[in-house]
């Protein structure tokens, strides 16, 4: 994918990552956190898992046509090394997303005819899986800044300056 109405498609793309990603990372830690919050949701947090997931090597492929038509230099090499690390991220939010969704449909169907020992028991699991789900999306949202942070310096590192061109005119 190259152009989007003229327009590089990976600074298009590139937004609903920007978005995506922590969506995604606080609705999974917040369903995985309070299961009540995860019955509500339903099938909307795999869902918006799976369409981050997808938007991801969509955004990178078009970042790669990019890289190869702009000028490559230190900063351009540094945040496509950066980019090509989000895929796993995202991945594990998406496998953890369908397995609350999962577990939370499980347990509301089997709640009536469950003992409280079994109950208790899914406890460990239930505090493993939002420790997993807290570090992952936390892992998720903090590559996303680096890689947004070094994209932005790549692209306008010398693309403007720190002065108002032709003298002290304050904006009005």
């Amino acid at each position: 994918m190259g152009l989007i109405n003229g327009l590089p498609a990976h600074i298009l793309l590139v937004h609903f990552v920007v978005v995506l990603v922590p969506l995604t990372s606080l609705a999974l830690v917040v369903c995985a956190v309070r299961p009540s919050a995860a019955q509500r949701m339903g099938i909307v947090l795999p869902l918006l898992a799976l369409v981050t997931l997808v938007s991801v090597p969509l955004t990178t492929g078009a970042g790669e046509w990019l890289e190869e038509h702009v000028g490559s230099d230190a900063l351009v090499r540094r945040h496509a090394a950066l980019g090509d690390g989000l895929l796993p991220w995202v991945g594990g939010l998406f496998v953890l997303a369908v397995f609350v969704w999962w577990a939370t449909r499980r347990a509301a169907s089997s709640e009536t005819n469950t003992s409280p020992d079994i109950r208790q028991s899914a406890a460990p699991v239930r505090i493993a899986v939002a420790v997993l789900s807290l570090v992952v999306a936390v892992g998720a949202a903090v590559d996303v800044y680096r890689i947004g942070d070094s994209g932005a310096k790549a692209a306008w590192h010398d693309g403007f300056s720190t002065t108002v061109p032709g003298g002290d005119k304050e904006a009005e």
